[in-house]
C-alpha cells in the first residue's frame, strides 16, 4: 500500500490511495455498504474500488487534481474513506465526491474528526469553497454535512446512481470568507435556475 501521509487528524493519518489499495478498498466498501444501499439501491459491486479510484469529473468539466483518501487510525486500520477533486468547475472549489466512515464508528464522533483533517487540508491547498452532493433520503448524511456548516445551494432532480433516481442537495460550505453570491457567480451551474 502506499504510504505517503497527506495529513492527519486526531488519532488517524489520511494516506493518498494507488493501484496496490484496491483490494484492500474493496473490501473496506463491502463491509460498510451503508453509503451504496442509500443512494443506488444495492450494495457495492465487485469492481466498485477500482470504479472509485479511476473515477474522474464528466469530459469538459475543468478540474486540476483528484485524491482518493484512506483514513487509518493508530493501528493502520482503515477507518474512513474520502474522494476530493480540486478546482472543480472554477479556481478554489474543492469538490467531495465520497466520504465513507466505517459503521462501526458511526456516532463515536470519527467522522467530525477524519472531516475537520480534511478541510484543514483542502484549506491548505487552496480551496475557497467546498462542495459535494448528498442525496435527499441518505438522512445521516444530510443531517452530518448540515452540522458541519454546509448549506444547499439547489437540487437536481433524477439523478440515477445503481438502480436508484435521486434527488441530490448540491451543497457548499465558504472555507475563506466567500459568500454565496461569489460562489454562485463562478460556479453558474450551481444556481438554482441552471438546467
Amino acid at each position: 500500500m502506499a504510504d505517503a501521509v497527506l495529513f492527519a487528524g486526531p488519532g488517524l493519518r489520511a494516506l493518498e490511495c494507488g493501484e496496490a489499495d484496491v483490494p484492500a478498498l474493496q473490501r473496506f466498501l463491502e463491509e460498510n455498504p451503508e453509503y451504496f444501499f442509500a443512494v443506488s439501491g444495492e450494495g457495492p459491486h465487485a469492481g466498485q474500488a477500482r470504479e472509485e479510484l479511476e473515477d474522474r469529473p464528466p469530459p469538459g468539466w475543468p478540474w486540476d487534481g483528484k485524491w482518493m483518501l484512506r483514513f487509518v487510525d493508530a493501528d493502520g486500520a482503515m477507518v474512513a474513506l474520502a474522494d476530493v477533486v480540486s478546482n472543480l468547475l472554477a479556481p478554489g472549489v474543492w469538490h467531495v465526491g465520497l466520504f465513507i466512515v466505517a459503521t462501526r464508528l458511526h456516532g463515536s464522533g470519527r467522522a467530525s474528526e477524519a472531516f475537520g483533517a480534511l478541510e484543514g487540508w483542502v484549506r491548505d491547498g487552496g480551496a475557497q469553497w467546498l462542495r459535494l452532493n448528498v442525496a435527499v433520503g441518505n438522512t445521516r448524511a444530510e443531517r452530518f454535512w448540515e452540522r458541519t456548516g454546509f448549506a444547499e445551494v439547489r437540487r437536481r432532480e433524477g439523478v440515477r446512481i445503481g438502480r436508484q433516481d435521486n434527488t441530490m442537495r448540491v451543497m457548499l460550505k465558504p472555507l475563506a470568507g466567500g459568500s454565496f453570491a461569489e460562489y454562485l457567480a463562478r460556479v453558474p451551474r450551481d444556481r438554482p435556475e441552471s438546467s
